[in-house]
């Protein structure tokens, strides 16, 4: 399978990752590491290509729980430089927002190839906004509730059927309004409005939901609070390792994209699993 993603179609033949840089100053991992600074965050963006990104998916809100609010226009004052600079490298660009305005200015800028919405195009423009974009990939995910309550009692009946139902009606909404079905990616939002128990039936379930969805799946765990409560370690940067592990599972279940802050390590990871598992 191919899919298009801006200046680039992209096989999936083997799984893409997917290298984070955030431009906040309040990131659960790596906050403020790279948001005062923007040599700084070019030369972090270069070293996640140097070890191996496929993709560079650059934020300026952070989504952790209980998150500060972000206006639209200091969002896009943080991402902006760094997505002016970037947009000239010859790798794929996905910007991380769910707002339509900084969608637009980047847009306008022809700085990205894929928009990563945690809200799934639910701000008010963004569907309309993105089908007049044939070209752009929209990765579209699943959060229970707003990133700053998400995490307060998340409950489900069935949350892998809900996930599921939620992803299929956006997608059927974005393909209402002209979008190519094509450029479509689902994120099951690990982490988002859900427990630990929650992620993991998701995880189990990666095969499922791709089945059900018929679009590639993006799976975005590195660093989760869900590991301190499977490890007990409390550190974001110390539960590569774990982050690891779920991510080739998701793979081994059909993941296509693979969102990490640990490039080097997910792609030493990933080319192993892809070597044992090549004459099967």
């Amino acid at each position: 399978m191919n899919i298009q993603c801006g200046r680039f179609n992209l096989s999936l033949n083997i799984p893409k990752i997917m290298g984070i840089v955030n431009i906040t100053p309040d990131s659960f991992s790596d906050g403020a590491m790279y948001s005062k600074n923007i040599n700084t965050a070019l030369k972090h963006a270069e070293q996640l290509l140097n070890d191996g990104a496929d993709i560079l998916d650059i934020g300026g809100e952070s989504s952790r729980p209980n998150a500060d609010f972000v206006s639209p226009e200091e969002e896009w004052s943080r991402v902006k430089d760094i997505l002016q600079e970037i947009k000239h490298w010859q790798v794929p660009i996905s910007l991380d927002t769910r707002r339509s305005k900084v969608m637009q200015k980047a847009l306008e800028l022809d700085a990205v190839d894929m928009i990563n919405d945690i809200e799934a195009l639910s701000d008010y423009g963004a569907m309309q906004l993105m089908s007049q974009h044939q070209s752009i990939a929209v990765v579209l995910m699943h959060m229970q509730g707003q990133p700053h309550s998400m995490q307060i009692n998340p409950s489900y009946d069935n949350v892998t059927q809900e996930v599921s139902a939620f992803l299929k009606q956006r997608i059927s909404s974005c393909v209402d309004i002209g979008i190519d079905v094509n450029r479509l990616i689902v994120d099951p939002g690990i982490g988002f409005g859900k427990t630990l128990e929650h992620n993991l039936a998701l995880i189990r379930n990666t095969n499922t939901l791709i089945d059900d969805l018929q679009r590639p799946l993006l799976i975005g765990v590195s660093r989760k609070s869900m590991f301190e409560k499977i490890t007990g370690e409390k550190d974001p940067q110390q539960r590569i390792g774990s982050g690891i592990t779920a991510e080739i599972e998701a793979v081994r279940r059909g993941a296509s994209f693979i969102r990490v802050h640990n490039v080097k390590q997910t792609r030493q990871a990933l080319l192993t699993y892809l070597a044992i598992n090549s004459n099967e």
